[in-house]
């Protein structure tokens, strides 16, 4: 854990509370190495939490008040009450979080107690990398700590964070972001069956490095065309008469594609063969076979390209730089909704500065900004630090 950012929210609670917290606990962001738009098709995803997290201090409180502060920005206050209906905060929309994670709670049933809540994240927000997920999982860890819930296993904590984010401030987001930051492993990926919730660890070797490139390129467009993505999905899944797509191999898929929209059957073709690429892929990690791994990366990554069509030509072009500066010893790929954000390689750490350096010269942003680069490890999930 980085000190200044566990100093920050201890200041953060001490200003705005005028006593030390009883409790702090942390939950990771997360990178998916493999596994694109695979979690709302029932399918499979390999993620792995980040050595970047969102911290909560906290302590209780003896009546029916949730007040929270926001280190991050500038220590703005939020409170309300669980004894009444609990709205949005439009002014505010961080808040929207706290709130559908204690609402989600209510709604289960759980009696609550109020709370003193102080807030601070380094997960970079707007780079795909789950600040939200790893907010909500962290105000569900808070009150699980302070107040004694035991009765909620890490995966419930998960399941409350994505109701949140599905009912109340209306994404519609998959399980994955929220139950690897829950969840996740240090040291491990995670393959996550995102209709079972079964996770299986795989080893990341302590000579991989897993490296997240940012490529300043606002994801403007990933809202709709995310719900876009998912009618089609669902289109796809309702001509083959499944539940989801998860459950057509790439036989079936060509064999019964006769009346079925020919875009409708590239994005399907894309959950197909990318749900037998994430299986491929946590293999060949486990096996440290990196060249396997490079090779389902690309694949993963034309395929997000051209049949699923979600990248951008500045994402095309940063993951041809990186894997030309690679080689054959990893793979490079973008990673998360699509249409800007990030890409992820993953590489021999001797071969981090040969990469960095690549990216560094070799682009830029149209704005003009150099990309922003961050080399993490496989993190634990989420949990209480004292």
């Amino acid at each position: 854990m980085k000190s200044p950012l566990l100093k920050r929210v201890v200041t953060s609670f001490d200003n705005a509370f005028d006593a030390p917290p009883a409790l702090i606990v942390h939950a990771p962001g997360r990178v998916n190495l493999i596994g694109e738009h695979t979690d709302y098709n029932d399918g499979f995803v390999l993620p792995c939490a980040i050595d970047f997290h969102t911290l909560v201090a906290a302590q209780p409180r003896d009546d029916s008040t949730v007040r929270v502060v926001a280190a991050d920005y500038g220590d703005t206050l939020d409170e309300f009450r669980l004894d009444a209906p609990i709205g949005h905060r439009a002014d505010a929309p961080w808040a929207d979080y706290v709130r559908g994670v204690v609402a989600t709670l209510l709604e289960r049933g759980i009696a609550l107690r109020g709370a003193e809540l102080a807030i601070a994240g380094n997960v970079p927000q707007g780079a795909g990398l789950s600040s939200s997920a790893s907010l909500e999982v962290a105000v569900g860890q808070a009150f699980k700590a302070l107040q004694g819930l035991d009765e909620l296993s890490q995966t419930d904590l998960a399941l409350i964070g994505q109701r949140a984010e599905n009912a109340f401030v209306g994404c519609n987001c998959g399980i994955m972001d929220q139950l690897i930051s829950a969840r996740g492993e240090r040291g491990h990926a995670l393959l996550i069956d995102c209709r079972s919730l079964e996770a299986k660890p795989v080893h990341l070797p302590d000579e991989v490095a897993v490296m997240i490139v940012h490529s300043r390129v606002k994801r403007g467009l990933v809202d709709s065309e995310y719900n876009t993505r998912r009618e089609q999905c669902e289109a796809a899944a309702k001509h083959y008469g499944v539940k989801a797509l998860r459950d057509v191999d790439r036989a079936t898929l060509e064999a019964r594609a006769a009346g079925l929209d020919p875009v409708v059957l590239r994005r399907a073709r894309h959950i197909v063969t990318e749900n037998q690429r994430t299986l491929d892929a946590a293999q060949a990690l486990a096996a440290n076979d990196l060249e396997r791994l490079g090779v389902l990366m690309a694949q993963s990554h034309a395929s997000m390209r051209d049949d699923f069509e979600i990248t951008v030509p500045a994402i095309d072009e940063l993951v041809a730089l990186a894997q030309a500066a690679i080689g054959t010893e990893g793979g490079a790929r973008m990673t998360g909704g699509g249409f800007g954000g990030c890409i992820v390689a993953v590489l021999p750490e001797s071969r981090v500065a040969a990469v960095r350096a690549a990216i560094e010269s070799g682009y830029r942003a149209p704005s003009g900004e150099p990309a922003s680069i961050w080399v993490c490890h496989a993190s634990e999930g989420a949990g209480v630090l004292a």
